[in-house]
């Protein structure tokens, strides 16, 4: 694929909207618009293209790699899709789960579920709850779907491109999939190309030396997304972790609400599941009772044993009975050993600062 046809970077496209997205950058770099700072390192995970290119287990694998070493992380979030309109709303303290995904939305909810020990946080204006946070005892601040939310300051400022899309047609919304012009990719601190397999490796190869070339100086990296295990919805609407794979998915009906579902097909593909058959809704989706009708007879019209979905999905159906068993699929990132060092070299070089301040 030739270089102008994988990634065109900068083609003009909604002019006007790119030049407003310039003119609220430059309102923040010049002072015009407030910058909160904290004291304490800052993590952001955003992308520049509209869809999923794996923020979630991004967020996910940091926090586990921060723990891991000694830190104390918090996420804050703005809480997409949630209906929730408090300044700060503490999903987790890091020992308790408080808020329903319809509440605070369903990313922040799996979080919760799936980091024990870590806070979890959202607010629309996130200097609240990312103060909050502090309060609560953070030394490392996760911000997800950061990257256009520039009024907190970061020391580190991920960008994430999914190895199938990369930068799509590469024009701006509404006519195209970038948030905001290419140019942004300037404040960025590193690339990372997420799903990267051998069938989309040649093209992420060329894309990253593109970025590169644009972009001289910024790191790129390449992660992937494997399945880890497989969770139960117990009648608490909690998870239960499995040690095994369960028998039941033989006979498997598989839904999904998420941006890429095809994503969830290829997932099942790598655990060796073929299912019955398969339902996609849009990202995001709020089951109504006619989804949840429409699901139950699809099982009856199958004679499926199980359900199975993502685990973004089992936080959203709250205690939705279907009669048969919901599983849900684990997921993690597997990343370079340079990206992990990166991060920890940066978080430790931060808090070095701040006590030596």
């Amino acid at each position: 694929m030739g270089k102008q046809l994988l990634f065109s970077l900068g083609r003009p496209f909604s002019p006007f909207y790119g030049a407003l997205m310039r003119m609220r950058e430059s309102c923040y770099q010049r002072g015009v618009l407030k910058v909160t700072h904290f004291p304490l390192p800052v993590i952001s995970v955003g992308n520049l293209t509209l869809g999923g290119t794996g923020k979630t287990p991004m967020v996910q694998h940091l926090a586990r790699l921060l723990v891991e070493h000694g830190f104390k992380p918090a996420v804050v979030s703005r809480g997409y899709g949630g209906t929730s309109k408090e300044l700060v709303n503490i999903v987790s303290n890091g020992k308790q789960i408080g808020l329903s995904a319809e509440l605070i939305g369903d990313e922040p909810r799996l979080l919760a579920e799936t980091l024990p020990g870590v806070p979890v946080l959202t607010g629309r204006f996130r200097k609240f709850p990312a103060a909050r946070a502090v309060e609560l005892g953070a030394d490392v601040l996760l911000l997800d779907d950061g990257f256009q939310h520039m009024a907190v300051a970061r020391s580190l400022d991920l960008v994430l491109f999914s190895a199938d899309y990369l930068a799509g047609n590469s024009r701006i919304f509404p006519g195209g999939d970038l948030r905001e012009p290419v140019s942004a990719l300037h404040r960025g601190s590193a690339f990372i190309l997420t799903g990267v397999h051998d069938d989309n490796r040649d093209r992420c190869d060329r894309f990253a030396a593109l970025l590169q070339e644009r972009f001289p100086g910024k790191k790129v990296f390449t992660t992937n997304c494997l399945p880890t295990g497989y969770v139960l919805r117990d009648g608490n609407d909690r998870f239960v972790e499995l040690k095994e794979k369960p028998r039941e998915l033989e006979k498997a009906f598989a839904f999904c609400g998420i941006a890429r579902p095809e994503s969830f097909q290829a997932t099942l593909d790598q655990c060796g599941i073929t299912p019955l058959d398969f339902l996609s809704f849009k990202d995001h989706h709020v089951y109504s009772d006619l989804d949840l009708r429409r699901i139950r007879d699809c099982l009856r019209r199958d004679n499926a044993s199980c359900l199975v979905t993502t685990e973004k999905d089992m936080v959203k159906l709250g205690q939705a009975d279907f009669g048969l068993p919901l599983y849900g699929v684990r997921v993690g990132v597997q990343a370079e050993d340079a990206f992990n060092d990166m991060i920890l070299t940066a978080v430790r070089a931060r808090s070095t600062e701040k006590s030596s301040a």
